[in-house]
């Protein structure tokens, strides 16, 4: 059985800035400041590093306060349920998204994997953005999440006890695989031996994510059967 871990932004969905507009008013509602966030990369980051990098940029007393950046990020949900909410949000799954994971089989089966999550998203976040998009979240059975650590290379480990609390077998290596976009997805896993699918639906293409060092690298996911077949090599 592999241990298959998505990402969800620019990976699973997209959400057309909804995550960007409730930080940037949830930063400006705790912090009186969003710093420089019209030019910040968010992806491949995990929501507390984002909060803590944009008032460290912009000077701010409060970037080193948890406190503050927890307060930040609870706002943040709260705008990020507004705004996917409302009636011209367009949250869209990524092309082959929903055969992909009927592939793998629903998640009730103990079949050839155990699919979850690995997102530098909060776990309300994730939930929430998912929903918009048409999936249950329940589909995942196992998560890390920013809300875990703040740091991306902490969380394959977290999801791994988790999927091993869960099925009482140990997932190592190669049967832990990162699907994601970002270069940070394909690094995260490397440290445990994870293979990594990269997918260039967000912003990094397929010659950046091979550079990476990806197991595997597609374009879209689109082509079920050889997704898979990379997924459960």
């Amino acid at each position: 059985m592999r241990l298959v871990l998505f990402d969800i932004d620019g990976t699973l969905l997209w959400t057309d800035g909804a995550g960007r507009r409730a930080i940037h008013r949830a930063l400006l509602d705790e912090a009186g400041t969003a710093g420089p966030i019209e030019h910040y990369r968010f992806d491949g980051k995990t929501d507390p590093q984002i909060v803590r990098d944009l008032l460290s940029l912009a000077g701010h007393p409060a970037a080193g306060d948890d406190a503050r950046i927890a307060a930040v990020c609870g706002r943040y949900v709260e705008h990020l349920r507004a705004e996917l909410a409302k009636p011209t949000q367009a949250t869209k799954l990524m092309a082959g998204v929903a055969e992909l994971l009927a592939a793998l089989g629903p998640p009730e089966a103990a079949g050839r994997a155990l699919v979850g999550l690995l997102t530098g998203n909060l776990a309300v976040g994730a939930a929430l953005k998912l929903e918009s998009a048409g999936l249950d979240p329940a589909r995942f059975r196992v998560g890390a999440y920013g809300s875990d650590s703040s740091r991306r290379s902490d969380l394959p480990a977290v999801a791994a006890a988790r999927a091993n609390a869960l099925t009482g077998r140990t997932f190592r290596g190669t049967e832990v695989v990162i699907v994601g976009d970002t270069p940070d997805d394909v690094a995260c896993g490397q440290p445990i031996g994870a293979r990594s699918v990269a997918v260039a639906t967000g912003s990094y293409d397929v010659a950046t994510l091979n550079a990476a060092g990806a197991t595997y690298v597609f374009a879209t996911l689109a082509d079920t059967p050889a997704v898979l077949e990379a997924i459960l090599a």
